[in-house]
């Protein structure tokens, strides 16, 4: 592939990754654009271990207090007088057990329907459609109104649900930022929590998607290494001033305006791809 191709799809992952506009969806099309007839499983992974690397220079601060409790766990939960007290306590362990129980349903569908998923990353045309599920998601944050509950307030069963529909994420043009926070919103999630909750929620997700697919037997890639660390690098740049900009959109309650882009984007690509 050409530097610039690269260049363009590293920048398409770090936009779309964290506008809630899907970079799956985004990802396929311009691959399809570029020619890819098969889909590029291992440069998507490298396009996203680039995204991450973004979540964490964002939530480096968060990341370290996790890092803090899971050092001193046992001390901490000596003190409280046992987990559960303290889970009840510090919200820091709370988003830990929060995250740990998220993660069950993604992985639960990502390594029984990874191979059906993989195949769909090669049709434009489901792409299209969930891109338009994408767009009412994000339409229908528009009826939150209420200030929402912290994360001391977050429950198990939210976590649980969340998980699932980051795991159904995995479906070409459904937005995983954009599905997760929604749906942590639709909840009665506060704000401020639900978009620092999706991201910190995906950071084992990507982990996850990474191992499987580097445990999985490669075809040879037409993109070099080189290439694919260009494309890992732009994508942690765009991500990380996207993921900002995102944020800043959801704590002041304007998610729903990226739904009318998902929906001409959908349509376009279910009309070119009859």
């Amino acid at each position: 592939m050409e530097t610039l191709e690269i260049f363009i799809l590293g920048i398409v992952q770090g936009l779309t990754e964290f506008l809630p506009v899907s970079s799956s969806g985004h990802l396929v099309l311009f691959q399809h654009v570029f020619g890819m007839k098969e889909p590029q499983l291992l440069l998507d992974v490298c396009l996203h271990v680039g995204t991450l690397i973004a979540v964490f220079v964002v939530f480096f601060k968060e990341l370290q207090r996790l890092a803090s409790v899971l050092i001193r766990l046992p001390v901490l939960v000596r003190n409280a007088g046992g987990i559960v007290s303290l889970f009840q306590q510090n919200p820091d362990f709370r988003i830990l057990v929060l995250i740990g129980f998220g993660t069950i349903p993604t992985a639960v569908l990502g390594l029984f329907f990874h191979t059906q998923i993989d195949l769909l990353f090669g049709t434009t045309r489901v792409a299209g459609i969930m891109l338009l599920v994408t767009g009412l998601l994000l339409f229908l944050t528009r009826r939150v109104t209420a200030p929402g509950r912290p994360v001391a307030a977050m429950t198990i069963r939210d976590a649980l649900i969340i998980g699932l529909s980051q795991g159904m994420a995995i479906l070409p043009g459904l937005s995983r930022s954009g599905t997760t926070i929604s749906t942590a919103l639709l909840l009665g999630v506060q704000r401020e929590t639900a978009g620092p909750f999706s991201f910190l929620l995906s950071i084992p997700a990507i982990f996850g998607a990474l191992l499987l697919q580097l445990s999985s037997s490669l075809t040879p890639s037409p993109v070099s290494l080189k290439m694919l660390l260009l494309s890992s690098a732009t994508a942690a740049v765009t991500g990380f001033f996207a993921l900002k900009i995102l944020l800043r959109f959801v704590n002041q309650g304007r998610l729903s305006v990226f739904a009318p882009y998902c929906w001409v984007v959908g349509v376009l690509v279910l009309i070119l791809t009859r």
